[in-house]
C-alpha cells in the first residue's frame, strides 16, 4: 500500500516536472536580462568574434551559459557578430582573417591537437600530420593577432597550451590553481587609478562582491608587463588561501601582442558570472577594445 501511495504522489508531480524550464533556457532568460541596457561604442563597421571552446583538459559546466552571453552581447548591442564554432578550419591561413577577434571560452589545454582518445587511435603518419597541423595552426593564430587582431581570453583560457610558451607569453601568464573555488565569498576591486578607464568605469569604483572561482597565475605572469583592470581586494577576502608571495592576484587585464590586442579576465567559471550586468559590461568593453572599436589607454608599467 505504502508503495502505491509513493508512486500515485510521485505522478502527480511528473506534470511539474515536465514543466520546469531547462537549466540552459533558465539561463537565456537571466542573461538576456542582464545584457540589457549595455553601454557600447557604435562600430563602424561589422564585427566578426569567433567563440571558441574546445578543451582537452577540464570542461566547465557554464561554457554553454558563456556562449549564451557572447551571443546575445552581439545580438542585443549591435556590437559585434558571435560565431560560435569549434570547427578548427576556422584558424587556417586566409579563413581566420574573417574574424576581428577570436575569444577562448574556457578552454583548456593543447587545444588544437586531437583528443585524447583520437589521438590513441592514430598510426604514426596520422600523428606527424596532426602534429604539422597543430603548428600550423599556431603559427597561423599568432601571425593574425600579431597583424593587428584581437584577442578575448574568458577564465580557463588560462589554462591552455602550456606546451606553447608565445601563448603563455600572449596571454600574459598561466593558470596555477584556484584557492578561491567556485562557493567562496570574494570581493573584486578596481584596480588604483583604473576607475575612469572605458573598461571599468561603469562601475564607479565599486567592488564586485560574488561566489566564484578566482585563479593565481605563475610565469609568464608579471605584472609589470599588463595594464591591470581588476585584482581581488586584499581588504575584503581572504587572502591566506593564496600561495603567491607578493600576494598579487590580477583578475583582469588588457596588452598588446606585436599589434594584436589582447583582453583577459578570469571571472567566468560560475554561471552566474555570465548573467551579472557588470561583468557583462566590462566583458563588452574589452572585447570592443580586442575587435577595435574602442579606444582605451594601455600604459604598461616599467
Amino acid at each position: 500500500m505504502t508503495k502505491i501511495v509513493c508512486l500515485f504522489c510521485f505522478s502527480l508531480l511528473l506534470p511539474a516536472l515536465s514543466l520546469a524550464a531547462p537549466p540552459q533556457d533558465q539561463w537565456l532568460e537571466k542573461v538576456t536580462k542582464g545584457v540589457e541596457g549595455m553601454k557600447l561604442e557604435k562600430p563602424d563597421t561589422a564585427r566578426k568574434l569567433l567563440v571558441y571552446s574546445v578543451t582537452r583538459g577540464y570542461r566547465h559546466g557554464s561554457i554553454p551559459t558563456g556562449k549564451i552571453a557572447m551571443r546575445l552581447l552581439g545580438e542585443k548591442t549591435g556590437a559585434f557578430e558571435a560565431v560560435i564554432s569549434d570547427d578548427l578550419a576556422n584558424f587556417e591561413p586566409g579563413k581566420i582573417d574573417q574574424f576581428d577577434a577570436i575569444c577562448f571560452l574556457n578552454t583548456t589545454k593543447d587545444v588544437f591537437k586531437p583528443a585524447k582518445d583520437e589521438w590513441n587511435k592514430m598510426n604514426p603518419e596520422q600523428r606527424k600530420a596532426a602534429l604539422a597541423k597543430e603548428m600550423q595552426l599556431q603559427k597561423s593564430f599568432i601571425e593574425y593577432l600579431k597583424s593587428g587582431k584581437g584577442f578575448v581570453g574568458i577564465h580557463a583560457a588560462t589554462d591552455t597550451y602550456y606546451s606553447w610558451s608565445e601563448y603563455g607569453e600572449m596571454i600574459g601568464g598561466y593558470f596555477n590553481g584556484h584557492p578561491w573555488n567556485a562557493g567562496t565569498p570574494v570581493s573584486v576591486m578596481v584596480e588604483k587609478g583604473q576607475e575612469k578607464h572605458a573598461c571599468c568605469a561603469h562601475l564607479e569604483g565599486n567592488n564586485l562582491n560574488f561566489k566564484e572561482e578566482i585563479y593565481q597565475f605563475k610565469e609568464p605572469y608579471d605584472p609589470k608587463k599588463l595594464h591591470m583592470l581588476l585584482r581581488l581586494d586584499p581588504e575584503q577576502t581572504d587572502f591566506s588561501k593564496g600561495k603567491r608571495a607578493d600576494k598579487d592576484y590580477g583578475v583582469s587585464w588588457i596588452k598588446h601582442h606585436g599589434k594584436g590586442r589582447v583582453f583577459y579576465s578570469s571571472l567566468g567559471h560560475n554561471d552566474h558570472i555570465f548573467a551579472n550586468p557588470a561583468v557583462l559590461q566590462h566583458y563588452l568593453k574589452g572585447i570592443q577594445w580586442a575587435l577595435g572599436d574602442l579606444e582605451v589607454e594601455v600604459n604598461i608599467p616599467e
